[in-house]
């Protein structure tokens, strides 16, 4: 409706739409509508041509003035009567749109499920169809969707939720025509809950003088905000601290959000989770369907679920009476978001436990830089546990050299002698190599040709199952493996390098009596078939276990007395300053799997590289002794965490177009900046171009944060405005990686 006089002002709230623009726009309503407009509500509205579900931000003053030159469209409908999201809630997202320099649309977005964003009924799944006529089976024989409705239902005489009809294949439609017919009728769920009384399945372990000491701790901050951070080497029974912490909580009726890095981490910690508690546990994360994640997150929002258990974006679910943050593998750089809306769902939690006053416990044995820098600094306490549960010990780790060591197939001598004495033993062995396929080259023995991907700057991983085919694991591409070279004709095409499926070859050449358990995205991309490979372990049978990074985060194998890193060395070639902070974490935590049951475990590395600092530092003192001289170092180097970084990602048709319109940007930035902010850039991507697409970046340093921010805003939302047609333009609040 077009806007003419300022004296009969209408009624308007102000909405966020899920669109890639830093505004919110304002919509009209009628006098009964914004009496019942809640903040943080769902809303329908006409946006451009599209039809979209927005979230009310604001009621606006009835006397607020109006920019005549806009013409304001009503809205098409309120969708909740209340509010989905909390006070907290609200601030925690409007902050993150605003520290992420994200729109805050498309943030607000984010925190609902699927089945809520494209506009759903809250109580979506709390109709139950039941059936009234029995005996209406004549009356159907037109209809085969009528008939199927029917069939099902019959079965069911305690009454069928419409989401598990809807996805039996019943369309609402169907039932809504055999309620006119008065076959069936619905009813209404009840949604308020309260907390469970809570139960104790299982008694508390007896803690030892490190685990007492920081369970005391945490419990005399409830109440408050404080973080802690839960230094504890690998197999030291950081669980057991936080499940001691969580029963008090959980007593007071409140509720515990705990975040763990992988989908594959939340079976093992569920179990353990319910084998101690006797309450309702909501899960949350991706690999649910859409019902079954919206009544997660209603059993979390209305409280009906005391524990909620998910990966990284479950840090944005609503919980009424939230009392306890924890974060399992705080140093996981799953936490970190890469691409769209690049939150880090640590400092998320942080913040959220300072709006909610509450304890949140970093947990890990390798924790983060970052999160030794807040120990510093006084903003996290520290708490160590420096032995491990029950009667393990820490594994004694040997350094192999490669240059000189006899090898089979990329496998030393010494190795393969060790391997045979575990099994032997009936023991375990996990070998870890975290590059999957077959091999990473495919080369011509005649003219040196390689397979390289025609779309990126890297080469083909040859792949032997399910089929022969060459894979780019950067832009997906699939090919057939040439007959010939297509340089001279050569037929004699050789992989080099060893990949995850390669060594599983090997292996079971060279122990042929014994299991080799695979576990990468390959091996594990069915349903189910990390449970199958993890009951297999968990039978104390002599096998060898493979794997990629999925066997680093904080599995528990008790059987495992030998572990071996077979190609450490490529985590110390990368032009990122967190390699090797991220390298000393992974021959931690994979050498964290060895000798956690009765018997003492042991670790092998290989490198090529055998007196770099980093091996001499883990070997003769420890990560916290490493993590320490890192910080120094950093410090030196005026890095992170000693400044703040923004990371600008620019991809374009052309690395020139890349080039000119940055340099724009940075002298625009240079000359309202004052020298506040280091720039480093333009330059080319570590893989510049990238499925035909060339990618560049400029990295932002600042002392200061709050002024780091300052400038960005407004500078940020200017390049975004005039981005020249063809070029994406992306920014990264505090980078975990500079790929």
């Amino acid at each position: 409706m077009p806007i003419t006089s300022s004296h009969s002002l209408p009624f308007r709230i102000r909405v966020a739409v899920p669109v890639h623009l830093y505004d919110c726009f304002d919509y009209v309503v009628t006098e009964a509508q914004y009496q019942q407009a809640s903040v943080g509500a769902r809303v329908a509205v006409s946006f451009g041509r599209q039809n979209l579900v927005g979230i009310i931000t604001e009621k606006l003053a009835p006397d607020a003035p109006i920019d005549p030159r806009f013409q304001l469209k009503p809205i098409q409908a309120l969708l909740d009567e209340t509010s989905l999201l909390d006070t907290q809630m609200l601030k925690l997202l409007i902050w993150s749109a605003q520290y992420y320099l994200f729109p805050i649309g498309e943030v607000l977005h984010s925190a609902f499920p699927t089945l809520l964003r494209q506009g759903k009924p809250y109580d979506l799944l709390a109709h139950t169809w039941h059936l009234i006529d029995f005996d209406a089976e004549a009356k159907l024989k037109s209809s085969i969707p009528q008939q199927e409705a029917y069939k099902i239902l019959k079965l069911q005489p305690q009454g069928t939720l419409e989401s598990i009809l809807n996805l039996s294949g019943i369309q609402t439609k169907t039932l809504r025509t055999l309620e006119k017919k008065g076959i069936v009728k619905y009813e209404l769920a009840n949604q308020n809950f309260s907390p469970e009384p809570l139960q104790l399945s299982q008694m508390p372990l007896k803690a030892n003088e490190d685990q007492q000491s920081a369970i005391h701790k945490i419990l005399k901050a409830q109440h408050q905000f404080k973080g802690f951070l839960l230094d504890g080497v690998t197999g030291s029974g950081k669980t057991e601290v936080y499940l001691q912490v969580m029963h008090e909580v959980l007593k007071q009726g409140k509720q515990v959000l705990v975040l763990v890095p992988e989908i594959g981490l939340t079976p093992q910690t569920i179990a353990r989770f319910q084998s101690r508690f006797h309450v309702h546990i909501a899960l949350l994360h991706s690999g649910l369907n859409d019902a079954k994640r919206l009544q997660a997150w209603q059993h979390a929002q209305t409280g009906k679920a005391s524990i909620i258990l998910g990966t990284r974006s479950a840090i944005y679910t609503p919980l009424l009476h939230l009392g306890l943050i924890i974060l399992d593998e705080e140093h996981d750089l799953s936490f970190k978001q890469q691409d769209s809306f690049r939150y880090h769902a640590r400092d998320v939690a942080l913040y959220r436990a300072y709006l909610h006053q509450c304890p949140i416990i970093l947990g890990s044995a390798t924790p983060s830089i970052d999160s030794y820098a807040l120990v510093e600094q006084g903003k996290l306490t520290h708490l160590e546990l420096n032995q491990r549960a029950g009667n393990a010990h820490l594994p004694k780790v040997h350094l192999l050299d490669l240059k000189t060591a006899r090898k089979q197939q990329g496998i030393s001598q010494i190795l393969i002698e060790q391997i045979e004495k575990r099994l032997q033993r009936k023991e375990q062995v996990l070998i870890f190599l975290n590059r999957r396929g077959y091999a990473p080259v495919l080369i011509c023995e005649q003219c040196a040709w390689q397979a390289n991907c025609p779309h990126c700057d890297a080469r083909f991983t040859l792949h032997l199952k399910p089929y022969q085919h060459l894979h780019c694991h950067h832009c997906g591409l699939i090919q057939r493996i040439p007959d010939a070279c297509p340089q001279c004709n050569h037929t004699q095409l050789k992989p080099l390098g060893m990949g995850t499926a390669k060594i599983e070859e090997s292996l079971q050449a060279l122990f042929p009596d014994f299991p080799v358990l695979r576990v990468d995205r390959d091996s594990t991309s069915k349903v189910g078939s990390w449970q199958k490979i993890n009951d297999q372990i968990h039978q104390s049978q002599p096998l060898i276990l493979l794997g990629t990074q999925m066997l680093a985060k904080g599995h528990h194998f008790p059987y495992v007395t030998l572990v071996a890193i077979l190609d450490i060395d490529s985590g110390l070639l990368s032009v990122d300053f967190r390699a090797t902070e991220r390298t000393a974490q992974l021959i931690v935590q994979v050498s964290g799997r060895a000798g956690r049951g009765e018997h003492k475990g042991e670790v092998y590395l290989q490198s090529l590289r055998p007196d770099h600092p980093l091996f001499t530092t883990l070997i003769n003192k420890d990560y916290r002794s490493f993590a320490m001289q890192t910080l120094k170092e950093r410090q030196l180097a005026q890095m992170p965490p000693f400044r703040y970084a923004a990371l600008v990602r620019s991809q374009a048709r052309s690395s020139e177009q890349n080039q000119d319109y940055l340099q724009q940007l940075v002298q625009q930035l240079k000359t309202i900046s004052n020298n506040e902010i280091d720039i480093w850039g333009p330059i080319p991507a570590p893989m510049e171009r990238k499925a035909n697409r060339h990618h560049a970046h400029v990295l932002l340093l600042a002392h200061n944060r709050a002024r780091l921010h300052y400038y960005l805003r407004s500078w940020w939302c200017d390049a975004i405005k005039t981005l020249p047609s063809g070029m994406k333009l992306s920014i990264d609040i505090d980078p975990q990686e500079l790929n």
